[in-house]
């Protein structure tokens, strides 16, 4: 049994869960130190993760302390997947699991927070602002789409669920919840069936459910969808 895995992560932020939702699904203990959003400007974190940002990860079983959501799910992954639960050691699919986790963390998790940024907290209401970003969310998503279609397996990469598929599930809830708030989610969906079937299978693992049943619960408790 190894040491629990300390990491720093928030209520509601999705790139700390999807951190959690692999913790979860490989099995490994861990223990969760919530911290605001206020508070990751103060040295005390800022001693931890230079860039003030979660997540951030302590690994006592090698001594590791890592920072940016990316980087620790391949982490993770390398340490502990050794039989290969959620990704592939041969080729091509090694790389093609990278190749989507490198895509959701340079395309859906900034484009999905920068239309959340621009529809629900700047303190103008910028149209052109909200529409450019809510047009890129629903890009992301049809380059998901032809992925799934490409595939044919239900699955981003393989036959089976990877670190990969499970890196878009926390940026996913955010979307829909956006789209449902500016009625726009239904085009989602109708548009979409191979992602939004991705989403169900997905959403239908006990470990994915436990985490966005949390998630849920913290955004709810803060007024948030």
């Amino acid at each position: 049994m190894s040491q629990p895995i300390k990491i720093w992560g928030h209520w509601g932020a999705p790139n700390p869960w999807k951190v959690i939702v692999l913790l979860e699904e490989l099995g490994l203990p861990y223990n969760l130190e919530m911290v605001e959003f206020s508070d990751v400007k103060k040295s005390e974190y800022l001693d931890v993760n230079p860039n003030g940002r979660l997540p951030t990860i302590e690994d006592p079983n090698t001594g590791i302390v890592l920072w940016e959501s990316a980087a620790i799910l391949s982490y993770l992954i390398e340490q502990y997947d050794k039989k290969g639960m959620l990704s592939y050691a041969e080729l091509p699919q090694k790389y093609l699991c990278q190749q989507w986790l490198a895509f959701q963390a340079s395309g859906q998790g900034p484009y999905f927070g920068q239309a959340t940024w621009f529809a629900r907290f700047h303190p103008e209401k910028l149209p052109s602002a909200i529409e450019r970003y809510v047009n890129e969310i629903f890009r992301v998503v049809g380059v998901l789409e032809e992925g799934l279609a490409r595939n044919g397996t239900g699955w981003l990469v393989g036959d089976k669920c990877t670190y990969a598929d499970l890196s878009f599930i926390t940026w996913a809830g955010v979307g829909e919840g956006l789209l449902h708030e500016l009625n726009r989610a239904g085009k989602l969906e109708a548009d979409h069936p191979k992602y939004t079937a991705w989403l169900k299978s997905m959403r239908g693992r006990e470990k994915v459910a436990k985490c966005m049943a949390l998630i849920a619960e913290g955004r709810a408790a803060h007024g948030l969808r």
